[in-house]
């Protein structure tokens, strides 16, 4: 059969294309025109809720996503609450915010980060949101100084040490001959 028509087994009949459709590049099939979605031999218009707009497909989704500062809930687009000392920004789990440099998230809120003497700030969602200096390392939450024994050296993370060689580090945590 030609584009547009179907195969009914004895002719050829035209292929009904519902409103708000059209015919596929091969013409055997409609689709729906942006802005609807099929419902059985129809195309129903996609009802796009206040703060949102059409996506660009409907595939997965409602065909609709909501604006920057609004994040999707079942037939509508909720206002993201910023809390203080927050950014807007797209997150993994979709609170719809991130803290500032500084600041670290605890529950719905943005927690200054206390960075000790001898440490420094991190961009860091998880731990404390700082870590200690080279020569220093972390102890609860202080930098204490890296006291190195005699034939060791600083590690290359700078937080802790390691033996020259051919020392070992011991069980009391100094070095010794590798016999």
């Amino acid at each position: 059969c030609k584009r547009g028509f179907k195969d009914t087994g004895k002719e050829c009949t035209i292929f009904p294309v519902p409103i708000n459709a059209y015919l596929n590049a091969a013409g055997d099939r409609w689709v729906c025109n942006r802005g609807y979605y099929a419902v059985g031999a129809i195309c129903e218009a996609i009802k796009v809720p206040i703060n949102g707009y059409l996506s660009e497909t409907s595939y997965g989704s409602e065909g609709w996503e909501c604006e920057r500062g609004y994040k999707k809930g079942k037939s509508i687009c909720n206002a993201i609450k910023l809390p203080a000392n927050a950014y807007l920004a797209d997150t993994p789990y979709g609170i719809g915010w991130k803290c500032n440099r500084g600041y670290q998230a605890n529950n719905n809120s943005c927690q200054e980060v206390k960075v000790p003497k001898n440490g420094y700030s991190l961009s860091s969602t998880y731990g404390p949101g700082w870590k200690c200096k080279r020569g220093f390392r972390q102890n609860k939450k202080a930098c204490e100084t890296i006291n190195l024994p005699q034939g060791a050296h600083l590690d290359y993370s700078g937080n802790d040490w390691e033996c020259d060689r051919p020392l070992r580090k011991t069980v009391t945590g100094a070095a010794s001959h590798n016999n």
